[in-house]
């Protein structure tokens, strides 16, 4: 298991510096001159160059790269040409607050989603096992900015029960407070993902519970419960783990259109200023982030694969 670990390390390791490359070079690619976008749209051409010359933008690009990858390496994530801050300081506190949104995201998301598909799996052909799957699909089929809107109508604008924009710590505003800006855009975030879990639980499910060692296991007496938690459920989970490792993905790019909906400071709203200011060592740090973030939550899974089938042992030639 520890050489499988150091293995999938190793990739994601080769994976960011891929990521790297590709995020530097099309960020390159992007219209617009950078010093134009600094200095305004009346600057002179010797002002220009001069912020050109200082800022290292006439050098070959490989040299350009290495001095921005040599400087991450170092924990140096750039300036912000913009905020003329420093990027890294602006990026973890921006991961920490879209990192608020995606873990309470996600835990809602594997909790209802399994226990929703799991209880659709064992009343099959029901009024709630079909109402269910009538919701799934509907859940499914709605983007995320449908549901921010409508629910900054009916929570914000007409109930007045919620804050519509904004955040505020805990140190400010106490744990309600601090909750209270939460509640709409993680509501927003899990209402198609937790359609999509729940469904594919449910498939897994019913399929694991027509397996041999399921009907072997209530052959034995064994109560219903147990056979559930011991024998179908961690072998159902694993295309859920799949799923959940996937739906990481979806949830990043969630995060953008609803920090920017909600007006939540997070790190999906700070790469959209970055974009449109062309900050670009902001851009491609924050970028590189989200990168890494998607790739360790990919070992997570594979990993979790283990923990839910103890068959697979990883590692381990098969004999």
């Amino acid at each position: 298991m520890a050489g499988y670990v150091a293995q999938r390390l190793g990739f994601v390791v080769v994976v960011v510096w891929v990521m790297s490359l590709l995020i530097f070079g099309i960020t390159h690619l992007l219209p617009g001159n950078v010093a134009y976008a600094i200095l305004g749209q009346y600057a002179t051409d010797a002002q220009v160059a001069a912020l050109e010359q200082v800022l290292g933008l006439n050098d070959p690009l490989p040299v350009q790269y290495w001095r921005w990858l040599s400087g991450l390496l170092r924990g140096d994530f750039g300036q912000s040409l913009v905020m003329q801050r420093p990027a890294g300081p602006l990026i973890l506190e921006g991961l920490g607050r879209s990192a608020i949104l995606g873990a309470a995201s996600l835990t809602l998301v594997a909790l209802i989603g399994i226990w929703l598909g799991v209880h659709s799996a064992t009343h099959p052909g029901t009024l709630g096992d079909r109402l269910l799957t009538l919701a799934q699909y509907f859940f499914i089929a709605v983007p995320e900015f449908f549901w921010a809107i409508l629910v900054i109508l009916f929570f914000s604008a007409w109930l007045k029960w919620l804050p519509a924009t904004g955040y505020t710590p805990i140190a400010e505003s106490g744990v309600m407070g601090w909750l209270t800006h939460l509640l709409l855009p993680v509501a927003t975030l899990t209402a198609g993902l937790i359609a999509h879990v729940s469904r594919l639980t449910r498939s897994s499910m019913l399929e694991t519970l027509r397996a041999p060692y399921v009907l072997a296991a209530r052959a034995k007496g064994l109560p219903e419960r147990l056979v559930l938690r011991r024998h179908a459920l961690r072998n159902a989970l694993l295309p859920t783990i799949t799923v959940l490792a996937v739906d990481v993905g979806i949830l990043i790019g969630g995060i953008v259109v609803v920090e920017t909906v909600f007006a939540y400071p997070g790190l999906g709203r700070l790469l959209i200023f970055a974009i449109e200011h062309r900050d670009l060592p902001l851009l491609q740090a924050g970028m590189l982030v989200v990168t890494t973030v998607y790739a360790l939550a990919n070992l997570a899974a594979d990993l979790l694969y283990a923990w839910a089938n103890p068959r697979i042992r990883y590692g381990r030639a098969i004999g």
